[in-house]
């Protein structure tokens, strides 16, 4: 049996024999030498057969399952066993790992990513936090970090991000929140030190180079804060940060590292808790709008996901206090992955997943956008199965 995705120009195929009735790979078979489990060959193929891959999938998928598909959790432990225990019973599509869950090893890490990865046919997808410097959570990353690439050449954030994909794949992870496209020239602004430019232009030209670097790995890479802090002073950790820049204004400034990120190739694009008032009072995270520009007028096609949806509740507006509504809004507007870490606990993930299929049944969410939110996921998903992502052999770490 055949799970199939996209790389480059190239299909790859996995053989997976103990998932034969998958319905992705009963919708992807194709011709391939591969003679037993895990097996991997490489055949030229239509680039488009993993989304057609996804889409069999998620129509195989009960209402609840695609609502799983789309939630992203977390819980504060370095226990594999807790974890896996965690990932089995909620069947969420994504988990991210923060401070917490870090063991003092990268071999002890590479345990805890297998524990988390409950079907290598349909990985979840495991994401970290992996800026380096500030934010930062493998103690041995020692690649330079923004507050020192912002004065370095565009090849330097390259030749980091590179390096830092590499880790974060070792890790047994596919995804990395690293790349802050932000641009700002405040130092007193609270992502200047995490900004990898000062000015639209040069800070464009290092975002993409990280992103390039990043692909080098096949590590996702996220471009993050859409569509940008640098405009709008305070945050989005303890408020909801404004500015009343106008459309016009931000394309000729704060979208530059944007679009210059995703030209590059940025897998996924994480939406901030911020607000550009002029285009939407909502904060982008809930816009329907900001994700139509993303969508139509920057020409995204990846996986969308919001920021910590904690930080709407931290916020302290009674608008945003109950985290499962924040989560429905969220995947109506057009994310197809919330992500939640603050004030999550064991049991959050699944009251989301129960949220979002009481949203579709009772009509207040459109099944349609939620079954379009599960299958770019899902093809995210297949496609790093099909890679070997994050499955690749990792000799110095293994335990």
């Amino acid at each position: 049996m055949t799970i199939s995705g996209r790389v480059g120009s190239w299909l790859l195929v996995v053989a997976v024999g103990a998932l034969a009735s998958h319905p992705a790979a009963a919708s992807t078979a194709a011709p391939s030498d591969a003679a037993g489990d895990g097996q991997v060959s490489v055949v030229a193929a239509a680039p488009d057969r993993v989304d057609d891959a996804a889409r069999a999938a998620v129509a195989a998928m009960s209402l609840r399952e695609r609502a799983a598909s789309v939630v992203m959790g977390h819980i504060p432990t370095a226990d594999p066993a807790q974890l896996r225990e965690y990932m089995t019973g909620t069947a969420i599509g994504g988990f991210i790992l923060m401070g917490a869950n870090v063991p003092g090893s990268e071999a002890e890490l590479r345990r805890l990513s297998d524990a988390l990865t409950i079907d290598r046919a349909l990985p979840a997808l495991l994401a970290i936090d992996q800026e380096g410097g500030d934010v930062s959570r493998l103690p041995w990353d020692a690649f330079p970090s923004a507050l020192t690439l912002k004065d370095e050449p565009p090849a330097a954030a390259g030749t980091a991000f590179a390096g830092r994909g590499a880790l974060v794949l070792r890790a047994g992870l596919g995804v990395n929140f690293g790349v802050v496209a932000d641009e700002t020239d405040d130092p007193s602004s609270f992502i200047y030190r995490r900004a990898l430019g000062t000015a639209p232009g040069p800070a464009g030209e290092r975002v993409a180079a990280a992103v390039a670097g990043e692909s080098e790995s096949v590590v996702v890479s996220t471009l993050k804060h859409f569509p940008g802090h640098g405009a709008a002073p305070g945050d989005s950790h303890q408020g909801i940060p404004s500015t009343a820049m106008s459309k016009q204004q931000w394309r000729e400034a704060d979208a530059v590292p944007f679009v210059a990120g995703i030209d590059a190739g940025a897998g996924m694009l994480m939406f901030g808790h911020l607000a550009y008032t002029a285009v939407d009072p909502r904060p982008a995270s809930l816009s329907a709008e900001w994700h139509r520009i993303a969508r139509e007028e920057l020409g995204f096609t990846g996986v969308a996901i919001t920021d910590d949806l904690g930080m709407l509740q931290a916020s302290g507006d009674p608008a945003y206090a109950d985290p499962v509504r924040n989560a429905v809004a969220a995947v109506a507007a057009g994310n197809d992955m919330v992500l939640a870490v603050m004030f999550s606990g064991p049991d959050t993930a699944a009251r989301i997943v129960d949220g979002l299929v009481a949203a579709v049944e009772a009509g207040d969410l459109n099944e349609a956008r939620l079954s379009e939110a599960a299958e770019r996921v899902t093809a995210l998903r297949l496609a790093q199965a099909a890679a070997g992502t994050p499955f690749q052999p990792c000799d110095d770490c293994a335990g």
